[in-house]
């Protein structure tokens, strides 16, 4: 073997900070859309690839679709792009077999939005209609938190932040989603009607697909403003949720430690 060729078959060195032994999570984000501070998916992709390795985790991620290849060792997928729902053959094979192994998925604001929700919803255990009159716009959205025994909303009170709530959801069925915080649609002229209705916002789905084995996604349906992502009691939440999904423990991310004497 030529020296060229044994060189480049060597294993690459550890990035720096990187914990060797964390979980491994797909970060599938997309084009910026909307208006400046609001649904920033690029800058998430580049914020969280930081956070989540500084919390123990390994992370790849792009504003693609995983491919098989990026999914042969993952652990968790975090999907934060607009209308992840429209998905090619090639894209729901590559993710069907990826959940059919076990793998979770995290579905954050309109990454559930596509034009068949009832398929969606058999992955996260929600979907929305694209292109339907569904949200309420930027408006106060109050949390009530329906599960307060679950260690995914330790901490977690109920809080109110400025951002969006959907409403006419297509929800799963046999098994359901386990719903952990829900929201009153506050009275904006998009939600006419809905105004007051109680709908989920956040929720854990477990769920297995024909011939597969038991899998895990967890939702958190805002997100249309790229600051909430920064509330502290957000962000615990989020990396309890990812982690629990992953199947990890699940203060896996907000406990890990990095070791003092780190090196190249």
């Amino acid at each position: 073997m030529s020296q060229t060729t044994a060189a480049g078959s060597a294993q690459a060195p550890h990035p720096w900070g990187q914990n060797p032994d964390g979980m491994h999570i797909y970060i599938w984000a997309g084009l910026k859309s909307h208006f400046p501070g609001q649904h920033d998916y690029p800058q998430f992709l580049a914020d969280w690839s930081k956070i989540l390795t500084e919390h123990g985790a390994v992370v790849d991620g792009a504003l693609h679709a995983p491919r098989v290849a990026d999914l042969e060792h993952t652990d968790v997928v975090i999907i934060y792009k607009g209308d992840a729902g429209y998905l090619s053959d090639d894209e729901k094979a590559a993710l069907e077999a990826y959940i059919k192994r076990g793998g979770g998925l995290v579905s954050l604001h309109d990454s559930l939005c596509g034009p068949d929700p009832s398929y969606f919803a058999t992955l996260v255990g929600g979907g929305k209609k694209h292109g339907e009159v569904n949200y309420t716009l930027g408006a106060p959205i109050p949390y009530t938190v329906v599960d307060t025994t679950n260690p995914i909303m330790q901490g977690m009170s109920n809080i109110t932040i400025f951002d969006e709530a959907f409403y006419n959801m297509t929800w799963a069925r046999n098994p359901g989603i386990h719903v952990l915080a829900t929201t009153a649609i506050p009275g904006t002229p998009s939600a006419g009607a809905h105004k007051g209705e109680v709908v989920p916002q956040i929720w854990t789905y477990e769920h297995t697909l024909s011939g597969g084995q038991p899998a895990r996604a967890f939702v958190w349906m805002q997100g249309h403003e790229y600051a909430n992502f920064s509330n502290y009691q957000i962000q615990q939440m989020l990396l309890r949720g990812i982690a629990w999904a992953s199947k990890k423990p699940v203060n896996a991310l907000v406990d890990y430690v990095p070791p003092t004497n780190q090196h190249k």
